[in-house]
């Protein structure tokens, strides 16, 4: 990462509304290990990270910072940092080992136990119920690939919310389900470790129509819950102003952005992208169109990055002006703003959540302290942002910072640190980084 963002001076951040909801996010297979406690079936996670040469360091999920034990504390920590709220996902193979037939009490049981401690720290609890890890059972029945994972996904929808919906502020039925379907059967780098443009295509589509058949199953339960989707979002810009760059931009933004909010707004998929995937299009029944079509609560959007869309062999590469985080990816907070005018102009929304925005950095303790300016820097910047967008009329009404924990990050293993607080994976010992301090600060400040 270049020290340009360091010496750029950073103009205190205005005041977000009132009711401006303050938060951190996690997600099950990241944090709560217990990968076969209490009645837990395995995950296509669980089987994925087993696999040799699937996961950068070689390890896996089993563990990760042993949240299903220590959920307790890490409440403590939250509320030791004022949040007001608190995103995290259930593991649906914890609840229903299969992914059909029984429940698993003893599953429900660990997340009422962390609604209650939640509840007792006044902290409001935004659950989504699938963060790509889907029951091993289902995928040997051909996973998301096959219709009837929808259903089964409809059925567990219903459960929780028939079970905690008058007890958390949010459920959201899918985590980023571009990255289910283009990293778990697109290209292989995500679980289920598929490489089939087609298959990825399709899964994509089961992935909204499930969607829309468990806002129906939550919506029939009755209870007070908001119901939503989260999105991974960015905008698509050419690298040069060349005919083959913004055509390139164009398709990436029609075949990313507007491919999953399309069919929830508009009832249909983009014509551009449809065309341009030819005989990988999806199959789609008659009715499922009206079934994604639901009306939504909220939206949740999570940005991380910008799209730089070049046509050439090498492609160019972003100058980074404000650097790069410990992925690789261009440090852009101009595009947050960029989207969510885009978003409010093409779309008739919902309130809207950011529930992730974060950076991963190479993080080390240094007497008994974490600093990590550089994730100040970054979320100070996205923020402003994000002020930008509200001012001119979006309507945000929370932030979730990614992420509480340092944790197990997907195929990267235990090498990307997230988190505003680190985890020593060997002791499991939690420190603050001073962006958890900083971002107490904030929270206060906001609030006078």
């Amino acid at each position: 990462m270049t020290t340009d963002i360091q010496r750029d001076p950073i103009s205190p951040l205005p005041p977000f509304p009132a009711t401006f909801i303050w938060g951190v996010a996690t997600s099950a297979f990241q944090i709560e290990g217990g990968a076969a406690a209490d009645g837990k079936g395995p995950s296509i996670w669980d089987t994925f990270s087993h696999r040799a040469g699937t996961i950068i360091d070689g390890s896996n999920g089993d563990v990760a910072c042993d949240h299903y034990h220590r959920y307790a504390d890490d409440v403590g920590i939250m509320a030791s940092l004022n949040v007001d709220a608190y995103r995290f996902s259930m593991a649906w193979s914890r609840v229903q080992p299969l992914g059909k037939g029984a429940w698993n009490e003893q599953g429900f049981d660990f997340y009422s136990r962390l609604l209650d401690e939640l509840d007792s720290k006044g902290i409001a609890a935004h659950v989504t119920l699938y963060h790509w890890d889907l029951p091993q059972g289902l995928q040997d029945d051909g996973g998301w690939l096959n219709r009837d994972t929808c259903v089964h996904f409809a059925a567990y929808a219903g459960e929780v919310a028939r079970r905690f919906g008058d007890r958390v502020k949010t459920i959201a039925t899918h985590n980023e389900p571009w990255c289910s379907a283009n990293l778990g059967y697109g290209n292989a780098q995500f679980a289920p470790g598929v490489a089939d443009a087609k298959q990825a295509i399709q899964v994509s589509h089961h992935l909204l129509l499930s969607h829309g058949l468990a806002i129906q199953a939550m919506r029939a339960a009755g209870r007070s819950a908001q119901l939503g989707i989260v999105l991974n979002q960015w905008t698509a810009d050419p690298a040069t102003d060349s005919a083959a760059d913004r055509a390139l931009a164009e398709f990436e933004y029609a075949r990313s952005v507007q491919w999953y909010m399309d069919p929830i707004f508009k009832g249909r998929y983009p014509e551009l992208a449809l065309r341009e995937h030819g005989a990988n299009a999806p199959v789609i029944g008659d009715n499922d169109f009206s079934d994604i079509a639901q009306p939504i609560d909220f939206l949740g959007v999570n940005y991380y990055f910008r799209a730089f869309c070049s046509a050439e062999v090498p492609p160019r590469q972003p100058e980074g002006k404000l650097g790069f985080t410990d992925m690789g990816w261009e440090i852009y907070p101009k595009g947050l703003t960029e989207l969510l005018l885009k978003l409010n102009a093409e779309y008739d929304l919902p309130p809207i959540y950011i529930t992730e925005n974060g950076m991963a950095n190479p993080d080390q303790l240094v007497d008994g302290a974490v600093p990590d300016q550089q994730r100040i820097d970054y979320v100070r910047l996205h923020l402003l942002a994000l002020a930008d967008a509200v001012a001119q009329g979006v309507n945000v009404q929370g932030y979730f910072l990614w992420s509480l924990l340092d944790n197990f990050e997907w195929n990267s293993g235990y090498a990307k640190r997230f988190g505003i607080v680190h985890v020593d994976y060997e002791t499991q010992q939690r420190t603050l980084k001073d962006s958890a301090i900083w971002y107490r600060r904030l929270i206060e400040a906001q609030r006078r």
